[in-house]
Order: structure tokens, then C-alpha cells, then sequence
């Protein structure tokens, strides 16, 4: 069913400054309980996503040893819940795992025992989900992020950035020292010592949710919300040919998707080449190169980000001959101290229709966290039809006057390639406080067009 043109139930637009794009997203399962004087208790999962009638095993540690219990639960709409509970694992026996192993400032528990392996039913629902675990006393809970994909030729295919998920993960602390990821300190100054390597063999740090997570949630809960024929799969299934992007007549990009293969790019221009159109719903994606390597777990379970030439932070694809904006039209600008208006442009634009949004309108609090424009000394990709859709001014942490923009053209194989240019687009669609109808118009008027629904 295609969203309604009215007024979306449960959302609104956010009042200026009070929406935080950033912040968790609440779920119906405990809040996790960290670590303290009490115990903890934390895990993994063996692969970041598995077919039905497979099985993914979790390693877990409970210090002090304890009774636990995981349950599993599917990120969707269902009635507004944000979630479903599927099953429950029986009574299991917790272990305090040995310490994790450090090679260098590389992280790994490749080394934990297996604690539980779910046989997935080969009647699941393909789609994202995450595993709670609990300790028996309900005193310590953590969680564990995994996906069920397949590959049938659903309308779109979700993509999930977990390469960059785990790129920002900082286990098993975030004070650089005893636990390290692969982002530079900061945004516009390059760390001294920058992690090279990390391994997809640990928990997330803090709560077991990635970073971000909440972005790709809120995507998942708004289409399933209004009935969009979705396929699901992760970063790591592109780069391993898991899945063939072909097959679906989009691809769609949730959050915030920083890092790359060359065989994720590769896939992802010949899926453009014929005719299937790409949907990019944040900022700063395809910024930097990675690779991923074999581990004692198994392929692929390593991630690595070389260095820039003669400098000290990650490699970036726009300093060789393949810059972002050959893909997505536009390429990331830099980080946005404070959440800023998006200024609509072009406002007679079919992707504006029926949004209510005018010429020069400002959408509060859509410029945020980071933002790309279109870079005019930069190569743009072959096109039928370009157009920037939003020019939203804001200021840099010196003060400095930028812009962020967003874009669509039409490759000349008919597929429309949308880049959103702001990290604050996911949220709009479905997140209380921050939900915006006219984005979420918008997108539905974006991915009816795509999926050719009437």
C-alpha cells in the first residue's frame, strides 16, 4: 500500500533543536546494563548474516558465572512496537570467557567458547535482528546485532553497513587505549596512532548495538511500516557475492556507510549500469577504502583501512581516480557541530510532490552530524537527468561558511542514484521527535517511483 497523502499518525514534524538524530533508539527488551561492581555480560555473533535453514553461533561471557537466557527479536514496525519477540533459548550455562587477545591495538575473542547456536527455521522472515542476552537474575543484559537474508528478487534490497558498524566499534572500551576502532579521533584532524585493523571477532562496545544502529532501524520500521517489498542483506554479503544486486530493482542504503570494499563498489556500479537504482539515505558514504582479510574464525572476519598517502588517518576513495561523487553525485563536506535546517531547492520536483515542502522552506533539524554537497572540480557520473534538491548553509567547528546539498540523477541505464547528504535523513522517517512527514514523503515518492507502485 503506498503512504497515505495526509499527515502520517504517531510522527510530526520536530520542533526546532528538540530532536537528537543521534541519540538510542528504545526498543521493547531491557535496557542494557553496561558493566559494574556486579558482573557483566556481553557476546558475538560468528557471522553478520546467515539464510534461513542455516545457524549462527553466539559466544558469550557472564562474569561472574551465571544462568542466562538469550532471546531474539526482529526489528520491524509491528504496530509501532519497533520490534517482535520470535524465540527464546533455553536455560544456558554462562561462562566468564578468557580475556580478549591483542595483537598489536587489534581487538579478538576469536577464542571464546561457543555459548548457543540458533538453527535458523528456513520459514523466518528474512530481515534485521537482534539477540538479547540476559542474565537469569535480570540484573545484566547485552545485545547482539545479526541479519537473516536471502536472495530472491524482492523490489529492494536493504543493505546494512555492518563494515562500518564495526569500524566505529571501540571494544572493549572507548578510551582508545584498551580498546581501539578504525575512525580517526576526529573528523578534521587525523588520530597520531590510527588502528589499522579491526576484527569483526568481539561485542560492540556498550550496550552490543552498533553504532548508529538506531538509523538503519528506523528505516526498516517506516518501510515495513507501509508495505515495501524488501530483501535484506549486509556490507559484508556485497563484498563476498552473496547476494546479486541485480536481481532488485534498488538498492537501498540506511545509515551511515562509510566504509567500502572495492569489490562492495564494483558490485554496486554494475547493479547501476543495468538499471537498478541506488538509495542513499545519509551522509559521508563511500568515504574511505577498506578490505577485509581471513582471521582464525574464518574469511572476511578481519577489517582493514590503509593509510592516506603521507598521511596518518584512513585511506579515502577521492584520493585516487574513483572519488565518491563518480557514484552518488555528491561526496562528503565534513562534520555539522549542530543540527542545522535543510533549505529545499527545486521544490517543483517530482520527489517534493504532495510534501507540502516550498521553494526555500526550511526542514528543522535535517543538517546534522555530518553532510555532503556537490564538488564542482570533481568528475560527475554519466547522466540523463541531474538535479540538487536541498542548499542548506551551516558552519563548520572554525566557523567557516559550508553547505550541504542533496542529489538525484538518472543514469543512463534509467536507474536514479539518490544521495541525501545529511546523517539526520534515516531518523526523519521514523524516529519519535524527529519523524518529519515531508521526508517522508519524500523518500515514498523516491522508492514508489523505483519500485513502480501506483
Amino acid at each position: 500500500m503506498r503512504p497515505a497523502r495526509v499527515r502520517h499518525e504517531a510522527t510530526g514534524a520536530p520542533a526546532p533543536g528538540a530532536a537528537d538524530p543521534f541519540a538510542p533508539v528504545s526498543f521493547p527488551w531491557p535496557a542494557p546494563s553496561g558493566h559494574d561492581a556486579d558482573g557483566r555480560i556481553e557476546g558475538f555473533a560468528s557471522a553478520p548474516a546467515v539464510a534461513p535453514g542455516d545457524s549462527v553461533d553466539f559466544h558469550v561471557t557472564v562474569d561472574p558465572p551465571r544462568p542466562f537466557r538469550v532471546t531474539i527479536h526482529r526489528i520491524g514496525h509491528y504496530d509501532g512496537r519497533g520490534a517482535a519477540e520470535i524465540t527464546t533459548s533455553p536455560r544456558l550455562h554462562g561462562t566468564a570467557q578468557l580475556p580478549p587477545l591483542t595483537a598489536g591495538r587489534t581487538v579478538s575473542c576469536h577464542h571464546w567458547w561457543l555459548s548457543w547456536r540458533l538453527a535458523v527455521p528456513s520459514y523466518w522472515s528474512v530481515g534485521a535482528y537482534v539477540a538479547v542476552l540476559a542474565t537469569e537474575d535480570g540484573r545484566h543484559h547485552a545485545h547482539v546485532p545479526f541479519t537473516v537474508r536471502d536472495d530472491r528478487a524482492a523490489d529492494l534490497l536493504l543493505v546494512l553497513p555492518d563494515l562500518t558498524w564495526q569500524a566505529y566499534n571501540p571494544y572493549p572500551a572507548a578510551d582508545g587505549r584498551t580498546g581501539a576502532s578504525l575512525a580517526p579521533a576526529d573528523d578534521e584532524h587525523d588520530a597520531a596512532d590510527p588502528v589499522t585493523t579491526v576484527s569483526f571477532d568481539r561485542p560492540y562496545a556498550g550496550d552490543g548495538l552498533p553504532p548508529e544502529a538506531g538509523h538503519a532501524y528506523d528505516v526498516i520500521r517506516w518501510a515495513e511500516r507501509y508495505g515495501y517489498d524488501l530483501g535484506y542483506a549486509t556490507a559484508h554479503d556485497l563484498h563476498a557475492g552473496r547476494v546479486d544486486p541485480g536481481r532488485h530493482r534498488g538498492l537501498v542504503f540506511p545509515g551511515r556507510d562509510e566504509y567500502w570494499t572495492a569489490r562492495m563498489r564494483t558490485a554496486v556500479e554494475r547493479a547501476r549500469e543495468h538499471g537498478t537504482s541506488l538509495v542513499f539515505l545519509s551522509a559521508r558514504t563511500l568515504h574511505r577504502q577498506a578490505e577485509l582479510a581471513p582471521a582464525p574464525s574464518g574469511p572476511d572476519r578481519l577489517l582493514t583501512c590503509g593509510r592516506r598517502r603521507g598521511r596518518t588517518g584512513p585511506a579515502l576513495w577521492r584520493e585516487s581516480d574513483r572519488a565518491e561523487q563518480l557514484l552518488l553525485g555528491i561526496q562528503y563536506a565534513g562534520p555539522v557541530p549542530r543540527p542545522r535546517p535543510l533549505i529545499v531547492r527545486n521544490a517543483g520536483h517530482w520527489l517534493w510532490e504532495a510534501t507540502g515542502a516550498h521553494e526555500g522552506d526550511a526542514l528543522d533539524g535535517l543538517v546534522a552530524g555530518g553532510a555532503d554537497r556537490y564538488y564542482p572540480r570533481t568528475p560527475l557520473p554519466a547522466h540523463d537527468e541531474r538535479i540538487l534538491l536541498a542548499h542548506s548553509p551551516y558552519g563548520d567547528r572554525q566557523g567557516a561558511r559550508r553547505h550541504q546539498e542533496t542529489s538525484l540523477y538518472r543514469a543512463p541505464s534509467g536507474a536514479w542514484v539518490f544521495a541525501s547528504g545529511t546523517l539526520a535523513w534515516s531518523p526523519a522517517l521514523a524516529r519519535p521527535g524527529h519523524a518529519d512527514p515531508r521526508v517522508q514523503r519524500a523518500t515514498a515518492n523516491l522508492l514508489d517511483r523505483i519500485c513502480k507502485r501506483d
